[in-house]
């Protein structure tokens, strides 16, 4: 390689270094799992401290519009589906998916195309996570504490 290209290449990379940081990666995204694990470790009764951008990483692999609301006992997301997730029962599905993943100490007691159900922890202190559809192209997700 001649001294101009190697210089050349030299400056690009080293440009590319300086801009990198500033650039956006959709790895920048609020994680699912850290939003459900925020969401769930505030329940049963810490749930009214959560702000409505505290859920939306829940749903921003599957849509972009997160409506999330707290209230003494409950903390509940609503969205719209993106197209490329497929029916509302299959983003159902696929959230779902998440859940269990990421929160792997959770019961999943309840799997169905119109309603996915887990709990974590013991009666009395127990953290509901309810997954349904919210009208025609919406999905809800309700966290509770029981």
């Amino acid at each position: 390689m001649n001294k101009t290209r190697l210089l050349a290449t030299a400056f690009a990379a080293a440009s590319l270094g300086v801009w990198a940081p500033y650039s956006a990666h959709a790895d920048d995204a609020p994680s699912p799992c850290a939003s459900l694990k925020r969401i769930v470790a505030a329940a049963p009764g810490g749930l009214s401290t959560l702000t409505p951008e505290d859920g939306k990483g829940v749903a921003q692999p599957y849509g972009d519009d997160a409506q999330c609301a707290a209230n003494h006992g409950s903390y509940q997301c609503t969205w719209t589906p993106h197209p490329d997730a497929g029916s509302n029962a299959d983003a159902l599905q696929a959230v779902a998916g998440d859940i269990a993943s990421c929160l792997p100490e959770a019961t999943h007691d309840q799997n169905s195309p119109v309603r996915q159900h887990f709990y974590v922890g013991e009666k009395g202190k127990r953290t509901s996570i309810t997954l349904t559809p919210a009208g025609s192209n919406k999905l809800r997700l309700l966290v509770s504490g029981q």
